[in-house]
């Protein structure tokens, strides 16, 4: 039996999400996504062997490099060739023509990766926007872990503009969807104490003037 992996947010729940962006900045969501794709993107990631895995690194292009002293995770991109990785971009796709519509960003692609953090792994204070490129305007991470306690720890810590003042403290359970402005808010992934899932993604506009389009990652 074929699984419907398509799914949809309403145009309230659509404005919702953009009142809190043009508000705040950021918009903390618990269960947003629909719950046989969210299964289906958690059981991708948890089925990808270890060589679907690489380390994570920093930067872009010639400024990459991997830093096991800034983070310790390791990443695997996703594509359209799997139905659950498409079905996941489907549903970005209608958030990104949403937000366009309600704020006028300009968003027009969509990236993002499964992480996986061991126990012990981490990722320090940084922002999305990577040095010298700052196509990256809006972030988002889902959380793919069943049964997270408080003990298992973890979380991502979002902070103020100045880096110092924290905003929030998100604990990485099984359907959490937070978005923020790429540019705007630092933040860290604390050490977690088991296996840790989620997506990372980055909806970014084109800076390239010549018309020519801006290439992802």
């Amino acid at each position: 039996m074929h699984t419907d992996l398509s799914g949809q947010f309403s145009s309230a729940y659509l404005d919702m999400i953009a009142g809190q962006l043009s508000t705040d900045g950021y918009v903390l969501l618990p269960s947003a996504i629909p719950e046989p794709l969210l299964l289906a993107v958690q059981q991708r990631a948890q089925s990808l062997g270890a060589e679907h895995w690489r380390t994570a690194g920093v930067g872009r292009a010639e400024q990459y490099q991997v830093d096991q002293q800034i983070r310790s995770d390791k990443i695997h991109w996703i594509n359209a060739d799997n139905d659950a990785e498409a079905g996941f971009l489907a549903l970005m796709d209608q958030l990104r023509r949403g937000i366009n519509q309600r704020l006028y960003m300009g968003l027009f692609d969509y990236e993002s990766h499964f992480s996986i953090y061991q126990q012990g792994d981490f990722y320090q204070k940084h922002i999305d926007a990577l040095q010298g490129r700052s196509n990256r305007i809006l972030s988002t991470v889902l959380y793919l872990n069943s049964h997270w306690q408080d003990s298992d720890a973890g979380e991502l810590l979002l902070y103020a503009e100045d880096g110092e003042q924290l905003l929030a403290t998100v604990a990485p359970r099984y359907g959490t969807l937070l978005i923020f402005l790429s540019e705007q808010f630092p933040h860290q992934v604390l050490a977690a104490n088991r296996e840790r899932y989620s997506i990372a993604g980055w909806f970014r506009v084109n800076n390239n003037r010549s018309g020519v389009v801006d290439p992802a990652r």
